[in-house]
């Protein structure tokens, strides 16, 4: 081990003295997600990388299942936060409809920009677990508005049939139809044969697809 890992590790031993090892192998998790996607995700290499003997970690994270849990919640937080930036741009423009459909648009946007730029984390929000369209609320999995990637969709669908823009009886359903599709090109994106198309490229057929399901709901 080189004198700056042990140094490192030395710091983090000390900061745990304090109660941040669980926040510690969560950011280990993390950042295994980021590199590598879900399958990524090991209780070893996370305590590994924090510091620790691995049976320290047991007291916060029982099993890898339990991590991965952890880091799953915290990548859909991290992408309801990115679309969040784009809903509070949206949030300002006075026309009820105009503002609706650019809330959807920040949604499909968000969505898409997230895949391309955090795609491990991406891959491990949706990863195979629990579907989040029906847990109970939990502060790790949502941005700052309180809601999770799925219930900003519902949102945004919601406003636009307030708008008057979506007819009230389509609205039933609309965010499976309006998540296919984005959900959609964001695999063609990063696993599919866009993925060696130029970001330029994969930009422009991602809004036409944003604007495809804005204009066919």
């Amino acid at each position: 081990m080189t004198d700056r890992s042990d140094r490192t590790a030395a710091a983090a031993r000390r900061t745990y003295r304090h109660g941040d090892l669980r926040r510690a192998l969560l950011d280990a998790g993390i950042a295994l997600a980021r590199e590598g996607g879900p399958d990524a995700i090991v209780l070893r290499e996370a305590t590994r990388r924090a510091g620790v003997v691995p049976n320290a970690a047991y007291r916060h994270f029982a099993s890898r299942q339990a991590l991965f849990e952890a880091v799953r919640a915290a990548a859909l937080g991290a992408l309801a936060r990115v679309i969040e930036r784009r809903w509070a741009r949206a949030q300002h423009i006075a026309d009820p409809a105009a503002r609706a459909r650019a809330l959807l648009r920040a949604v499909g946007a968000g969505y898409l920009a997230f895949a391309q730029a955090e795609t491990g984390l991406f891959r491990t929000a949706f990863a195979a677990g629990e579907h989040d369209v029906q847990v109970p609320a939990d502060p790790a999995r949502t941005g700052t508005l309180g809601l999770n990637p799925f219930e900003l969709l519902g949102a945004a669908l919601d406003a636009m049939t307030q708008a008057g823009v979506l007819p009230a009886a389509r609205r039933p359903g609309a965010e499976y139809l309006a998540w296919s599709a984005v959900h959609g090109m964001a695999l063609l994106c990063i696993d599919g044969p866009l993925r060696r198309a130029s970001a330029a490229a994969r930009r422009a057929l991602g809004e036409r697809v944003v604007e495809m399901v804005e204009q066919g709901l």
